[in-house]
């Protein structure tokens, strides 16, 4: 029997259709990448929101985890912001 992902947990408890378990996964990811960035760099928000276009206040919200109306366009422009590249993978379902 093949592994469950987390995402495929995270969706069965939320009751939800498995893509949406792999977005908030996905995007939990982006924001820790970009979380961890800013520790080594010393970045600060403002210096985030500047390079990414994106207000102040939205930076400090998906730094500290929300992810409430948070889009993976906005979340890769903060991957850009912070000098990191993101990749996906696409494979055949199991």
């Amino acid at each position: 029997m093949k592994k469950r992902t987390s995402a495929t947990k995270l969706a069965e408890q939320l009751d939800l259709p498995r893509s949406r378990g792999v977005e908030a996964v996905f995007k939990a990811q982006l924001i820790a990448a970009v979380a961890r960035e800013v520790e080594l760099t010393g970045a600060t928000h403002a210096d985030l929101a500047n390079a990414s276009g994106l207000p102040r206040s939205a930076v400090t919200g998906i730094l500290s985890g929300s992810l409430q109306r948070v889009t993976i366009d906005r979340l890769l422009r903060l991957v850009d912001a912070a000098g990191l590249e993101a990749h996906i993978k696409v494979r055949r379902a199991a």
